[in-house]
């Protein structure tokens, strides 16, 4: 039986982007299986309880219906910081006392210009520091984060793959992303550790998504093998483009389903739309 999820960070409303990948999840269990609605909240700076309540109304309106309880990335901290705490027994983690300056400066001096999925590539300056320093540094309360050793990472498990229903068998290539932050003093997890710990709890064993998350995937392979995490198959659907050939998203003011379902919009037309109809 396919579990699946459909899971907006509540930082904004949706828009027709959303509307194709929540219709697609639930297409997939037409013929049985469960579909979850996940609130990915972990940024509290950013995320809003009025957001929340328009993307269950709007998921209504389309006529989408989800197991209960919704859960709330929010609410489930305690997960996160449990398998961060295990990462870092095992030795996995470093903390990162740079800035984003500094980080800038050390890359420049060292003629790095190495990108990853993510943007530049860390250039691992706190990586090796000695215990007196941090601790020195923790005492000083300067703040940091927490990264993942990706070099003992990928040695301690080897070579990983996952599957994706469109593109087959691929193998993991997590390194592409450097030494990648699993937790911040503001935001005690990051996407990458939420997601993963979750999928896990909640018995998803097929993730529908966007194209755009594809190299994720990469450091989500890796980060189940070393927590004993189950891993799900995948598929990354094609991403939904406007008339300008922009990817519809919400810093880009794309229009939202609440704006079009006042202007008149009904779900047939929203499907028809997002080439489901």
């Amino acid at each position: 039986m396919i579990v699946t999820r459909f899971a907006p960070s509540p930082t904004g409303l949706l828009h027709l982007g959303h509307a194709y990948s929540a219709l697609l999840v639930y297409g997939s269990i037409k013929k049985g299986g469960d579909f979850l609605l996940r609130i990915e909240d972990i940024d509290p700076g950013r995320c809003r309880i009025e957001y929340e309540k328009a993307i269950e109304e709007d998921l209504n309106w389309l006529g989408i219906k989800w197991q209960k309880p919704v859960r709330r990335q929010s609410e489930h901290m305690h997960d996160y910081a449990s398998a961060l705490n295990r990462l870092d027994n095992e030795g996995l983690l470093y903390p990162c006392f740079c800035t984003r300056k500094e980080i800038i400066q050390a890359r420049s001096s060292l003629a790095m210009d190495v990108l990853g999925p993510d943007g530049p590539i860390y250039p691992g300056s706190c990586r090796g520091l000695n215990p007196e320093l941090i601790q020195k540094f923790k005492n000083e309360k300067k703040p940091f984060a927490w990264r993942l050793d990706m070099q003992k990472a990928v040695a301690r498990v080897g070579e990983l793959t996952f599957r994706d229903l469109d593109k087959g068998l691929i193998v993991a290539t997590p390194e592409i992303f450097g030494d990648v932050v699993l937790a911040r003093k503001e935001t005690p997890t990051s996407y990458h550790l939420a997601v993963c710990v979750d999928d896990h709890i909640q018995g998803i064993n097929m993730v529908i998504r966007g194209q755009d998350l594809f190299p994720a995937t990469h450091i989500h392979r890796l980060l189940q093998a070393l927590l004993g995490l189950d891993t799900p198959s995948y598929r990354h659907h094609r991403l939904l483009l406007d008339e300008s050939g922009k990817k519809f998203a919400k810093r880009e003011r794309s229009p939202s389903l609440q704006e079009l379902r006042l202007a008149g919009a009904t779900p047939k037309e929203i499907f028809k739309r997002v080439g489901l109809g």
